[in-house]
């Protein structure tokens, strides 16, 4: 088996004067929380966004780490639609101390492109700042991180850049190239 060199970069924000939003996409995008707990669309959402970047840490989930996950308190999970129809979403994990980190963002290939991902990632960073106001006994949140890498899509750096995040750690390592089940023969990517 072969490695890859991957570089990733984590990113923060320090206060919610931070986050620089996207101006919306033209046309009927929305923004929901996946308010129901559902392993199954949960898995989709992963699934169908990771499929060409390497996604692979969730693909053996079994359902019950699946609902540990999301049945956690403060997880939460924002996921945009075009005209219907999921588009990519934005995933919300609590830490202690105010903390707050966006595990997962992205858009299923089809929809990338479409300026709905800086939108998705200004609506998320925002109910990531806001997310005390949902979760009772839950601290104000003070940070918000996430991490990016070299197997993400070309414009993933530049959009966190641009919703204001500051790189504060880089890391290169090798990692095992894996196969990932990718778009199926035929899918629309971009």
């Amino acid at each position: 088996m072969s490695n890859v060199t991957v570089t990733t970069w984590s990113l923060e924000q320090t206060a919610p004067a931070d986050l620089l939003p996207a101006v919306a996409p033209d046309g009927d995008v929305r923004i929901v929380r996946a308010e129901v707990s559902s392993p199954e669309f949960s898995r989709f959402l992963y699934a169908s966004v990771g499929a060409d970047i390497l996604w692979t840490d969730r693909l053996d989930w079994t359902y019950a780490q699946w609902e540990r996950f999301l049945d956690r308190p403060g997880v939460e999970t924002w996921v945009a639609y075009d005209r219907g129809t999921p588009a990519g979403y934005v995933e919300l994990e609590p830490q202690d101390d105010g903390v707050v980190e966006i595990v997962y963002f992205g858009l299923i290939p089809a929809f990338r492109g479409r300026r709905i991902g800086g939108h998705l990632l200004s609506y998320g960073v925002a109910r990531a700042w806001d997310l005390a106001d949902r979760v009772p006994g839950r601290a104000e949140t003070k940070r918000v991180w996430l991490h990016t890498c070299s197997l993400d899509g070309e414009h993933a750096m530049d959009n966190y850049l641009r919703r204001g995040f500051k790189l504060f750690d880089t890391e290169v390592e090798e990692k095992p190239d894996v196969a990932t089940p990718g778009p199926w023969s035929g899918a629309r990517t971009v």
